[in-house]
């Protein structure tokens, strides 16, 4: 029977981590997104555990109890792939498989690119393998969405941190359901564009009631980290938005380079993520489409990438919206990466 799940923080690459940990066997990372922590994956530590892996998941930097490193260059790609590069190491392991979901996929697909000999397998969830910088730059989505686009919005300094930190556990209730499938709003995908004269969660009304799979106390545990660092409670999350620009510039280099290991990529049809096009035009919802067909995007990208997974009626907190889907599709995986060949 699996052990509980534990709790300590480690040194990595300049920072103090904080992880959560359970299990023993073959290592599996589960890296957060935004604006979450190592409990966006409560659902699948246990799960992963009890079928025989090493299951640890990290606060990443900047986020709940981990350190939050005052320079904004402190939050580029190569600095988390480092991160995840040194807490292999410091878990005394030669490999691991990554899975990532929302900002924790690009770290996932980056590390891979860039460090397969430490990279076993990854699976995204919600992000699809964006290389090289992991996602598309400001300089290209403000002339397709506006000034209003989310991304966009979270550059200015300050605004969004100020938005976020004013009331957190309403701030994080908002938006955790105002980007589910259950959303007040509607139930159809749309990019995430503020008003001019509006903040972010002006456009995500307070719901009536939570979803299912939301309750007052999973906000509070997210709420209570958070509130660690104060008024600055989401400028190391927000940070790592302000380089993207910068990610598709140190990340040049590696542009055409692909991921050469095992792959799995898993996503709602209600998730905004599917409506956000890249520099071709093509949207990921475009690219669900043409999966598997010759020369898409996404299988050139990851000729190893199994057959994606599109989850109906989730939206974009994948693994907290439909968790035994979700531990089904990452078992599945991680039992298929043990088989013999059959071709």
């Amino acid at each position: 029977m699996a052990s509980s799940i534990t709790h300590r923080f480690v040194d990595v690459n300049g920072v103090r981590l904080h992880i959560a940990e359970q299990g023993q066997g073959p290592l599996v990372l589960l890296l957060h997104g935004w604006p979450e922590s190592w409990y966006s994956w409560r659902h699948q530590i246990g799960a992963l555990a009890a079928a025989g892996y090493r299951v640890v998941a990290p606060d990443q930097r900047g986020y709940a109890r981990s350190d939050q490193p005052s320079d904004v260059g402190s939050y580029t790609l190569l600095h988390l792939v480092g991160d995840v590069i040194a807490l292999i190491d410091e878990l005394g392991e030669e490999q691991a498989v990554l899975v990532g979901h929302d900002w924790g996929a690009p770290v996932a697909w980056t590390t891979a690119m860039l460090r397969p000999d430490k990279v076993r397998a990854v699976a995204g969830l919600s992000i699809p393998p964006i290389l090289p910088g992991g996602l598309v730059p400001p300089s290209i989505t403000r002339t397709q969405y506006g000034e209003g686009f989310y991304q966009v919005y979270f550059q200015q300094p300050g605004v969004a941190d100020a938005e976020f930190a004013k009331d957190i556990p309403t701030s994080l209730r908002r938006f955790l359901v105002g980007a589910s499938g259950d959303n007040p709003l509607g139930k159809e995908p749309r990019p995430l564009v503020v008003p001019e004269g509006l903040g972010l969660l002006d456009t995500m009304p307070e719901s009536p009631e939570l979803p299912a799979w939301l309750t007052e106390e999973d906000i509070q545990v997210y709420a209570d980290d958070f509130a660690l660092h104060g008024e600055q409670a989401f400028t190391g999350a927000f940070n790592w938005y302000r380089n993207i620009e910068r990610n598709n510039e140190l990340l040049a280099p590696f542009r055409g380079r692909g991921i050469d290991v095992p792959a799995l990529y898993v996503v709602g049809d209600r998730d905004m993520v599917t409506t956000l096009r890249g520099p071709d035009g093509l949207s990921v919802g475009d690219l669900l489409r043409g999966a598997g067909g010759p020369g898409n995007p996404m299988s050139a990208v990851a000729p190893q990438m199994r057959a994606p997974v599109v989850l109906p009626g989730c939206g974009h907190w994948t693994q907290q919206e439909r968790p035994t889907e979700v531990n089904t599709a990452l078992l599945d995986f991680l039992t298929g990466l043990d088989a013999p060949a059959t071709r």
